[in-house]
């Protein structure tokens, strides 16, 4: 099995594994950048490169990258920066060999107290509780830490579950300000036509539940 990442503006193709890539390069990132392909990780609130293996936007520059948005420069510069840098929106890390570890969405980053929350970790983490079927983590508001962090589970079928057993899971494995303030057990998610989960609509629908 070959892993590759891309998005239809990088026409589609910037990083691939290797046949012969460890099990873990092959789980845990999306291969390395190919050749006449640039990468490179920005903090997305500062817009400076990121040490290796820090998280951060990444953005791709070559010859896959679009001109731009048909019959739309607006939206082109907002992704596309004077130098061709493509914006994709997702954070990821770089290794010192160019491979790629995908974390998460810029837009579905929790900032609480001046700390950046990945929810895509949180969700790896929770998904290794014997009674988690699924989870979505999201950023509700908060008067004094800006955001929290905020669990959507969905149970398996015949288990029961509480918040307490929740939190006691994550205490002393994950940093304790990336434990869920709130846990909440869902039925389903709010989704698009396509299937996909739709975040900002259950973000919306957690802060209309705890009454934020």
């Amino acid at each position: 099995m070959w892993i590759a990442y891309g998005t239809t503006e990088n026409s589609p193709v910037t990083f691939m594994g290797f046949p012969d890539d460890s099990i873990a390069k092959r789980t845990e990132t999306v291969g390395c950048i190919l050749p006449n392909t640039e990468a490179k990780i920005e903090d997305p609130e500062t817009g400076k490169l990121v040490p290796l293996n820090t998280p951060g936007e990444l953005q791709i520059r070559g010859y896959c990258v679009m001109l731009g948005y048909w019959d739309d420069p607006s939206k082109t510069s907002e992704v596309i920066s004077a130098e061709r840098w493509y914006k994709t929106g997702d954070i990821a890390t770089l290794d010192e060999h160019g491979y790629c570890r995908i974390i998460g969405r810029c837009k579905d980053m929790i900032i609480r107290g001046g700390e950046n929350i990945y929810p895509a970790e949180i969700e790896q983490f929770l998904h290794t509780h014997p009674k988690v079927e699924e989870v979505q983590v999201v950023g509700v508001k908060d008067s004094r830490m800006g955001e929290e962090v905020c669990a959507c589970i969905r149970v398996r079928a015949g288990q029961d579950c509480t918040e307490e057993e929740i939190k006691a899971f994550c205490k002393g494995k994950i940093s304790h300000f990336k434990i869920p303030r709130y846990i909440v057990f869902v039925a389903q998610y709010p989704l698009t036509i396509s299937g996909k989960i739709q975040k900002y609509k259950l973000r919306e629908q957690m802060e209309k539940h705890l009454q934020l």
